[in-house]
């Protein structure tokens, strides 16, 4: 369906709305354009203003059944009848318990337990305490690019930008190194990137910085999100598999963005065929509703009573929903959808390549998926005020995408998008491009 622009925003209600905002509100978010939402329903977004848009974000990756679905919406007021918060920490309810039954389903063998909380950046704070008492080391190794939370221990790892860490510190011990960009190599001069990258950690991280039984954890995104949905080559995680057995490391998957079959499979680490140590999953996972989950096999998470825990971990209104998108997304056939759509969506992007060298690569995995803007194809110098006026162009024509990296546009839609919608979404990208280069 095409977006229906009746009053080019922001409109009165909208200006009215961010103006109230601004006085009471914390200015500490970083909204790319004044859409000021009042309903949802499918790929559809419709303003205060009556405007209806096209969503290729999906909340941030989040609605990837689509925007308030009636059957999410439907158990989450028949929940809500009965019992919303169950007091998780203190009294056992059965709706939690059935949703980590369900999800352990769609895990690899052995990733059998689960702990509930209300976000990503908690679920990635659970697996920091969980490696720390597990391990009884102290360090940790993540990713340039990664971005993991924003909270203290989660923020230690993240390193997107600059804004998110300045004046915050000091951090957990962490040690950054490059993550594999087949577009920005580590080193032009390697035909197998990733073991560049393994290597740096192996004969430079290691010998002079931490010992490797100092590292309690490598955390890592099987496809960074954040930084710029930067897809890494397959033998990537399989590498760093094999360094965190050598030094009995354990591996940390963030799956908070591209897990819930964006990439096609439950979580993207399966591509690789790496089974992690631990699982961190938010966002699609609760339908809408703040879930986040940590998971781990029955041997790691064996902390005791009291040593960690949440009062709104286990949410009943959150677990009701989660389980219910589980059911769809397994129903709807929602990684095959993904792998099919997201094959339509590359077609259309590569097109676009092939028109306009503003773009300088085209990437991605099922519906996670992205462009990266170039001043100049040779030089690789990110076009980041391009790229923000391409995505308030497109935004005034009635199509929602997100920023990533330093001059990315991502595409990471509801998985339920048909072909026909990512051909108007390409349609006004297009004309969008046209405009800023003069085409």
């Amino acid at each position: 369906m095409e977006p229906k622009i009746v009053t080019p925003p922001p409109g009165p209600r909208a200006r009215h709305v961010l103006e109230r905002d601004s006085r009471v509100v914390s200015q500490s978010m970083a909204r790319e354009y004044p859409l000021v939402l009042e309903r949802a329903k499918g790929m559809n977004l419709w303003d205060v203003d009556g405007n209806r848009y096209l969503d290729f974000s999906a909340g941030i990756a989040v609605m990837n059944m689509g925007w308030n679905h009636p059957d999410v919406v439907r158990a989450v007021q028949s929940q809500a009848e009965s019992l919303s918060h169950g007091a998780f920490l203190d009294f056992c309810s059965e709706v939690p318990v059935t949703f980590a039954e369900k999800l352990v389903r769609f895990m690899p063998p052995g990733i059998d337990r689960v702990y509930f909380s209300n976000s990503g950046a908690e679920s990635v704070e659970a697996a920091i305490k969980l490696a720390r008492r597990a391990t009884k080391r102290k360090y940790f190794i993540s990713f340039y690019g990664g971005f993991h939370g924003r909270t203290m221990g989660a923020l230690s790892l993240t390193a997107t930008k600059v804004i998110h860490r300045q004046y915050f510190g000091p951090f957990l011990p962490v040690i950054h190194v490059p993550y594999e960009n087949p577009y920005r190599p580590l080193s032009t001069s390697s035909p197998s990137c990733e073991i560049d990258v393994v290597n740096y950690i192996n004969e430079e991280v290691f010998r002079t910085e931490v010992a490797p039984d100092e590292v309690a954890a490598i955390f890592v995104e099987p496809i960074q999100g954040e930084g710029g949905y930067v897809v890494p080559p397959v033998d990537f995680l399989r590498q760093l598999r094999e360094t965190c057995d050598m030094h009995d490391i354990l591996l940390v998957c963030d799956e908070i963005q591209a897990g819930c079959f964006r990439t096609g499979p439950f979580l993207a680490c399966e591509h690789s065929r790496v089974v992690p140590d631990i699982v961190c999953m938010a966002k699609a996972i609760g339908g809408g509703l703040p879930l986040g989950v940590t998971l781990a096999s029955d041997e790691l998470m064996r902390w005791p009573p009291g040593s960690h825990a949440s009062t709104f971990g286990g949410n009943n209104l959150s677990c009701i929903a989660g389980l219910t998108v589980l059911d769809l997304m397994e129903r709807e056939h929602a990684g095959k959808n993904a792998e099919v759509r997201g094959r339509h969506l590359m077609k259309g992007l590569k097109e676009l390549y092939s028109q306009y060298e503003l773009i300088g690569d085209v990437r991605g995995v099922g519906l996670m998926a992205a462009i990266e803007l170039v001043e100049d194809r040779t030089t690789k110098i990110p076009a980041k005020a391009k790229r923000n006026a391409i995505l308030k162009n497109a935004f005034e024509k009635g199509v929602c995408l997100l920023p990533a990296g330093q001059s990315v546009i991502r595409f990471s839609p509801p998985l339920v998008i048909s072909d026909e919608e990512i051909d108007v979404g390409l349609s006004v990208l297009d004309r969008c491009f046209a405009e800023a280069t003069g085409s």
